[in-house]
C-alpha cells in the first residue's frame, strides 16, 4: 500500500503541469510501477538481506518528486536551487563525507541541465536523486549497512542491547518508564554506583584489570563520585549536517544531543545513574546486588535537557569481556559494542575499531509483541573512549569517525564531587566534620 501511494504521488507531481488527464494517468501508472518494483524486490529478497539496491533507488527517486514539487511551487525555487537542495539532502542521508560533498555537486549539474529545458521542480529533484544514487553506488561499493539478523531472540545477539523506548520521546525519565514495563525496583540517581559493577568483567588477552590505575577503576565502578564537563571539538565539515540532525531529530527525540560548542557546554552537565534492581534483591534491601539495567543519563544542568541516555551492560565471549552501550530509540536501539584494552600508564581504552567479530555499531528494531530483534550492522561508524590519569588528574577523550574521517572528539574534564552529607545528619558546625 505504501509503495503504491508513493508511486502515485510521484506520478502526479511529475506530470501535474501537463494537464488533468495526463496527471491522472501518470498517478495510476506510478502507483502500479512502484508497487510492482517493491513486490519483485521483496520476492527476491533473501533472509538477512535488505531490499535490492535498484528498488531502493526507485523508491528514493519517487519520494524526491513531491518534495521537489513543493520546493518549487511553495518556495519559488528554480531548477538549480531544487537540484542543489535535493542533492544536499541525499548526500547528508548518505552519511559518508564523500557523499555529503558529492550530493550538491550532482544537484548543481542536473539542475543546470534541466534549467535549459525549464523542467519542473519534481523532475529536477527526482532526476537529481536518481543520478546521485546510481553514481554513488558505482563509486562507493562497500555497504554502509548490512542486515545481521531478522526476527531472532535477543540471546542470539549478545552484542545488542535490546532496550527500546516505548514512546516517541526518550528523555531523562526513560529508565523509570522501562522499570514500569519490565518489572523490578526503580532507583533514581543512585549514590556511589558505576556504569560497570566490576572492571574485572572486562578481563581478556588485551586487558589485565590489575594493571589499571585505581583512579580509572574507580571512575568505572563508582561513576557517580565524579562530575563531568564536556568540551566538544567538532570538525568543520560536519557542523551543518549535525545542526540539521540535532534540530530535526535529536532534540525532538530526547536522545544523542551533544553540545554544539564550548559555550553551550558551559551550561553545565548533570550526570547520574538510574538502575532497575530485581525484586528479590530489592526486597532484601541489597543495594550492592546485581542491577541488570544501569542507565547513565547525562543532561544539561539548567533545564535537564537530555544529552545522552545510555544503557550499559557487559558480557563475555571466548575469554574476553565487552562493554555494550544501548541508546534507546522509539521501538529500537542503537548499540555500541566496545572491546577493552590496556593503555600505557594504567589507562583503559574501549574501542569499536577492532578486528574482532563483536565490536561495532548496531541499529536494531525490537518487535513490541514478541521482543524479537531485527538488527543492522553499521560498519562505517567507529568510536574510541580513552580514560587515563595524567599529572594525578583523571582525563577522558571520546573520539568518533565516519568511514575513516574523524568528525568529533569529546574532551571530558573529570573531577571528584564534594562529599555529600547523609540525609538526616546534622549540618557541620563547631566540633563537627563531614565524613570522608
Amino acid at each position: 500500500m505504501f509503495p503504491a501511494a508513493v508511486g502515485g504521488l510521484a506520478g502526479l507531481t511529475l506530470t501535474s503541469h501537463r494537464g488533468a488527464k495526463q496527471a491522472a494517468a501518470a498517478t495510476a501508472a506510478g502507483a502500479v510501477a512502484l508497487a510492482v518494483v517493491d513486490g519483485v524486490a521483496r520476492a527476491r529478497q533473501r533472509p538477512n538481506e535488505i531490499p535490492a539496491l535498484w528498488s531502493r533507488i526507485a523508491a528514493s527517486a519517487a519520494l524526491a518528486a513531491p518534495a521537489g514539487w513543493s520546493l518549487a511551487r511553495l518556495a519559488g525555487a528554480g531548477p538549480r536551487a531544487v537540484g542543489v537542495t535535493s542533492g544536499a539532502v541525499a548526500g547528508l542521508l548518505g552519511v559518508r563525507p564523500q557523499k555529503v560533498a558529492l550530493g550538491p555537486l550532482v544537484g548543481l549539474a542536473v539542475g543546470g541541465v534541466l534549467a535549459r529545458r525549464q523542467a519542473p521542480g519534481s523532475v529536477v529533484a527526482a532526476s537529481t536523486v536518481l543520478v546521485f544514487r546510481v553514481l554513488s553506488a558505482a563509486v562507493f561499493r562497500d555497504a554502509q549497512v548490512s542486515l545481521l539478523a531478522e526476527r531472532v531472540d535477543a540471546a542470539e545477539l549478545p552484542f545488542v542491547v535490546p532496550r527500546a523506548s516505548r514512546t516517541r520521546y526518550v528523555g531523562t525519565g526513560y529508565v523509570e518508564d522501562l522499570a514500569a514495563a519490565i518489572g523490578g525496583t526503580y532507583r533514581a540517581d543512585v549514590a556511589d554506583t558505576g556504569i560497570l559493577s566490576s572492571l574485572d568483567e572486562l578481563a581478556g588477552p588485551e586487558l589485565d584489570p590489575s594493571t589499571v590505575d585505581p583512579l580509572v577503576r574507580e571512575f568505572y565502578e563508582h561513576t557517580t563520585r565524579f562530575s563531568l564537563d564536556i568540551v566538544p571539538e567538532w570538525r568543520l565539515w560536519v557542523r551543518p549536517g549535525y545542526l540539521l540532525y540535532r534540530t530535526l531529530v535529536a532534540r525532538p527525540l530526547g536522545q544523542a544531543s551533544v553540545p554544539m560548542n564550548q559555550r553551550e557546554a558551559m551550561r553545565g552537565i548533570r550526570s547520574r545513574i538510574d538502575t532497575i534492581v530485581p525484586d528479590a534483591a530489592a526486597d532484601a534491601d541489597d543495594a550492592t546486588g546485581p542491577a541488570p539495567v544501569r542507565g547513565w543519563i547525562r543532561s544539561f544542568s539548567d533545564n535537564d535537557e537530555p544529552i545522552y541516555v545510555g544503557i550499559y551492560t557487559t558480557y563475555r565471549r571466548h575469554g574476553r569481556g565487552y562493554v555494550s552501550v544501548g541508546f534507546p530509540l522509539p521501538q529500537a536501539s542503537f548499540t555500541a559494542t566496545l572491546a577493552p584494552s590496556a593503555r600505557p600508564g594504567g589507562g583503559l581504552v574501549l574501542t569499536s575499531r577492532s578486528e574482532l567479530d563483536q565490536p561495532g555499531h548496531y541499529l536494531t528494531y525490537i518487535d513490541p509483541q514478541s521482543a524479537e530483534l531485527t538488527a543492522l550492522s553499521v560498519p562505517g561508524f567507529d568510536e574510541q573512549l580513552d580514560v587515563y590519569v595524567r599529572d594525578g588528574a583523571l582525563r577522558a577523550e571520546h573520539a568518533f569517525w565516519v568511514f575513516g574521517f574523524a568528525f568529533l572528539v569529546l574532551h571530558y574534564e573529570v573531577s571528584r564531587k564534594a562529599p555529600a552529607q547523609e540525609p538526616g545528619s546534622p549540618h557541620p558546625g563547631p566540633g563537627l566534620r563531614r565524613p570522608g
